[in-house]
């Protein structure tokens, strides 16, 4: 009985260091798409520095989750939560890298904020803030409508980010001059699509936890998700 209550201790412990680590990431991408729009080198050197806590709570989540499996034997439901949680924990890291990236890339572009209004840069570095401010709501509080919402707005980010792209290549075929700049900012682009990405994934994985459904790849399950929320909404009203 007292190893059982331990257990559920452990996973409690489990729940807040997840939610925490992606409140914690959350930070570090509002900061460095803040950082992007602004030009802000001093804001960009601070994210460098704080992705050392990112690493350092990615670690303990890692170990939390090996001592929860040490305890006893996880039920069916406990165990997709602890799966689900590396997982999420892997992607959470993952995506506190991208952030670390652009940040590293800002000082390169600083002095072209105008190519960036241009290219609509700021549309989609809002899209992407609101975006993951969803994936922490999700993750805090497994409401599904969170999961449609990333969904469908990481679906429209990274259709963007491709628009952004060609015009970035049209301009490096006939500008040369831009090649440099070009290049930094095309990378970027390919890291705020990843971010996207990412953010799909942890709602994959908050699907799994709540649904016990394995949705990777599965258009017809969002589509679903989309009709039931529809006919939600139409009850509703």
């Amino acid at each position: 009985m007292e190893k059982h209550r331990i257990f559920d201790t452990e996973l409690e412990k489990l729940s807040r260091k997840v939610t925490q680590m992606c409140e914690l990431v959350n930070q570090q991408v509002d900061n460095t798409l803040h950082a992007l729009l602004n030009c802000d080198n001093v804001l960009a050197n601070q994210i460098i520095e704080n992705d050392v806590l990112v690493d350092k709570l990615d670690v303990k989540i890692d170990k939390l989750c090996q001592n929860i499996f040490a305890l006893q034997q996880p039920v069916a439901s406990d165990l997709r939560f602890i799966l689900s949680s590396l997982k999420i924990n892997n992607d959470l890291e993952r995506t506190g890298d991208h952030a670390v990236s652009i940040a590293k890339r800002i000082e390169a572009i600083a002095d072209y904020p105008d190519i960036l209004e241009e290219l609509g840069i700021p549309v989609v570095c809002e899209a992407t803030t609101l975006l993951f401010k969803d994936v922490v709501s999700l993750v805090k509080s497994h409401n599904m409508v969170f999961s449609i919402d990333i969904f469908n707005n990481a679906a429209e980010i990274k259709e963007k980010c491709h628009e952004i792209s060609e015009k970035i290549l049209d301009e490096m075929m006939h500008k040369t001059e831009v090649i440099v700049v070009a290049t930094n900012i095309m990378v970027i682009v390919n890291l705020i699509e990843r971010i996207a990405s990412y953010s799909t994934n942890i709602a994959e994985s908050i699907v799994f936890v709540v649904e016990g459904k394995i949705v990777k790849h599965k258009k017809k399950f969002y589509d679903s998700l989309n009709e039931t929320e529809e006919e939600n909404t139409t009850e509703t009203e």
